[in-house]
């Protein structure tokens, strides 16, 4: 028998999944409990609304990617190396369908729908990575590793932009490799002596 918190793990890690999938509002706590093979009313003990699941499931999300960012700045001291690591993450995730689209960004298209509290979260996630992106660019152009033609800030957004847009088209187009078709020119273009 699970313990109420591998429930409340099962339960968030199946929502992330579904939205992935469909979107903040393509899945019920019906589809999760047939999921995890728990009644509804179990997942209202863990999660009493979905806007508290959702919320929840963004701020661990937030978490886990201020995990690996820390992580990789740990394994590459060079920016351009943390910029093509973090591109090459998202090509493997892609590319083996583990992580197929950006939780945060997904949640992003449908703002003008999301309970406040899950809005929140979003913006936070965005904040927060488009300000790790601006450091590691404000570094690369100091360590003169990284050519910029505006500010660190406008170039974090345009990375940050570029990713989710590769994204959306690897699965517009049903190809994982539209990621990195898309992605490795970008960062080559970053890319002192290119």
């Amino acid at each position: 028998m699970s313990t109420p918190a591998n429930t409340s793990d099962d339960i968030i890690r199946v929502a992330r999944s579904l939205i992935v999938a469909g979107g903040y509002n393509g899945f019920s706590y019906a589809d999760i409990a047939d999921v995890v093979g728990i009644r509804k009313p179990s997942i209202h003990h863990h999660f009493p609304t979905k806007a508290d699941l959702v919320r929840t499931l963004v701020s661990r999300y937030r978490e886990e990617a201020q995990t690996g960012l820390e992580h990789l700045e740990r394994q590459f001291s060079d920016p351009l190396a943390q910029l093509r690591a973090y591109a090459g993450f998202w090509k493997a995730c892609i590319t083996d369908a583990s992580l197929p689209f950006c939780v945060c960004a997904l949640l992003a298209s449908e703002l003008p729908v999301l309970p406040a509290e899950v809005a929140l979260e979003v913006k936070a996630y965005f904040r927060s990575f488009s300000a790790w992106l601006a450091s590691v660019m404000a570094r690369g152009r100091k360590e003169g590793k990284l050519t910029l033609t505006t500010s660190p800030q406008i170039e974090a957004d345009i990375f940050m932009a570029t990713v989710h847009g590769a994204m959306l088209s690897a699965r517009a187009y049903d190809d994982p490799a539209m990621f990195g078709i898309i992605m490795d020119p970008v960062i080559d273009r970053l890319s002192i002596g290119h």
